[in-house]
């Protein structure tokens, strides 16, 4: 590293290029908050129903596999409410490749258990 005083008056750091491994996404690909976001995204659009939020992102092979809850019919008292979640995969720039309802199950009944 080195430091040199141009005609400005101001200090200018160089440094040297260091070849090592970076732990930020490359152009294109997504990482976990934005994979969760665009998984959300894709089942609202898909489902047409009021998502509830994201319940988890994790990586795969290739990409992001993503579950998100949404209502999938309201009811009055909202504990009658029917909630489903979806899981959404996609590649690594957030493209859809599959996804699929695998769980649904009335808001009272839901389960605790799982964390």
């Amino acid at each position: 590293m080195s430091a040199k005083r141009p005609a400005s008056g101001r200090y200018v750091v160089e440094t040297e290029e260091q070849d090592f491994e970076s732990e930020e996404p490359e152009v294109g690909e997504l990482d976990a908050a934005a994979a969760g976001g665009a998984g959300l995204r894709l089942i609202s659009e898909l489902t047409r129903k009021e998502p509830e939020g994201i319940t988890s992102v994790m990586p795969a092979d290739d990409g992001w596999l993503v579950e998100v809850e949404i209502v999938e019919d309201r009811r009055i008292p909202s504990s009658g409410d029917m909630l489903a979640v979806y899981r959404v995969e996609m590649d690594k720039g957030g493209s859809l490749l599959s996804y699929r309802r695998i769980r649904r199950y009335r808001r009272s009944n839901a389960d605790f258990g799982e964390a």
